[in-house]
């Protein structure tokens, strides 16, 4: 739950920073999108290293992948730095975004899957992480047919919010707030048959200890707990940048839920299923992962 910020913060340094934020929404949303996103990449590659955040990716890459030369190292930590500057840079073209009728610059595979859950008639969970521009999910989603309630960490500063809020409004469905209210939202949105979208690699520490990565990481049960509760089904989806503003979005067959009788074994075994997926696509392109959270306890 976000402190409340001070007076210097509320008055002062918040809207200087929405002022910021506003000013580069403005540029951004003026240039074509592939500009754009050019633009954002070539900014987050070339400042972001210099920050200070940057050695906790370099940390995290070095823990997970102990061999890895430094060559390898560099180009994961720009390709990052590349990837976020560029999702920034789209976040404001959301709104244009045609995910269905422009295959020119998206890919989409899993409409069966899409469509089981649109009509199966119960609630349903759809999972990610912070791949590509994990914006696009939601909003691919929407126009679908399928628009889900997202869970998502509001901002100490209640100028960007508004901004965040705002821009995202294109996907539908209601924002969630982590938190204790937000929990309760969630078990409601369930019992109402809505659907669920969750990213599931930040650190939670009240969470339990799920294997990631090699090694174990405090990770948020819920949709474990609400998936043996109300029998919904959960989905994996996937988004990868291709090249430049191109994605592949990818919605996967819903897993498997098993019950052994043992609810606290149901729940790991089911996370650490959830997990174990999440770690395969950061294999397989490292670069898009968001290797910035402080995911592990040590």
């Amino acid at each position: 739950m976000p402190h409340p910020p001070s007076l210097l913060n509320r008055f002062i340094l918040h809207p200087l920073q929405a002022v910021a934020v506003a000013a580069g929404y403005a540029l951004f949303s003026l240039l074509p999108l592939d500009l754009a996103s050019a633009l954002g990449g070539w900014l987050g590659q070339t400042l972001g290293p210099r920050l200070a955040v940057s050695e906790r990716a370099v940390k995290n890459l070095k823990r997970t992948f102990p061999e890895i030369e430094q060559t390898e190292l560099t180009a994961i930590i720009t390709g990052m730095w590349d990837n976020l500057g560029r999702t920034v840079a789209e976040y404001v073209h959301l709104g244009r975004l045609d995910t269905c009728g422009s295959p020119d610059r998206f890919e989409f595979i899993g409409d069966e899957y899409v469509e089981q859950l649109r009509e199966d008639g119960k609630p349903g969970i759809l999972f990610s992480g912070h791949f590509a521009n994990w914006e696009i999910l939601p909003l691919s989603m929407s126009q679908r047919g399928l628009p889900s309630d997202l869970v998502y960490r509001a901002a100490n500063n209640r100028f960007l919010e508004w901004l965040y809020t705002y821009r995202r409004s294109a996907a539908k469905g209601t924002l969630i707030p982590k938190g204790a209210r937000g929990a309760r939202q969630l078990l409601q949105a369930v019992k109402d048959g809505k659907h669920l979208g969750i990213l599931v690699d930040q650190k939670m520490n009240d969470g339990i200890p799920v294997p990631f990565l090699g090694r174990d990481a405090m990770t948020a049960p819920a949709i474990a707990e609400l998936a043996l509760r109300f029998d919904c089904p959960v989905a994996p989806c996937r988004v990868e940048r291709l090249e430049g503003a191109r994605f592949r979005i990818s919605v996967l067959p819903p897993m498997e839920i098993e019950r052994s009788g043992d609810h606290q074994v149901d729940v790991f075994t089911f996370m650490t299923k959830v997990n174990a997926c999440i770690e395969d696509w950061v294999r397989d392109r490292p670069e898009q992962w968001l290797w910035l959270h402080n995911r592990w306890s040590d």
